[in-house]
């Protein structure tokens, strides 16, 4: 997130005003994320992180509800990066296909597939 902010501050004077500033900054902190993915190498490891804030947030709370959550939280990471990406973007943050496509540089026909790609396989491996 921070490095999301950097990036903006240095950027700001190329803010042309053609979207809106929350959209502009938003696209911003999705490269940080995607060009962080791409040099550490480190795919699926922001949802162990969440993992474990469930866990020990959760640990009063019924462990089958966290249980069915892990599973799920699992089966996402073991995705297919572009399904992942496609799914977490429009699924779990409610972007559009045309907002998921053009932060992910794929055509909006790509988005729709890959969701329903990673539906199939959700559904495969979670037994639904």
């Amino acid at each position: 997130m921070q490095e999301a902010f950097v990036r903006a501050w240095s950027k700001l004077d190329r803010f042309r005003g053609d979207s809106s500033f929350a959209t502009w900054m938003h696209r911003i902190a999705v490269n940080e994320v995607l060009g962080w993915q791409r040099r550490e190498g480190r795919r699926g490891q922001h949802l162990e992180l969440f993992e474990e804030r469930i866990e020990s947030r959760d640990a009063a709370s019924g462990a089958a509800d966290v249980e069915a959550r892990l599973e799920l939280e699992r089966a996402v990471k073991r995705l297919p990066e572009g399904a992942r990406n496609v799914f977490v973007l429009t699924g779990l943050y409610g972007h559009s296909h045309e907002e998921a496509a053009t932060m992910l540089g794929i055509a909006v026909g790509t988005s729709k597939a890959q969701l329903h790609r990673a539906r199939r396989l959700l559904a495969e491996q979670l037994q639904l």
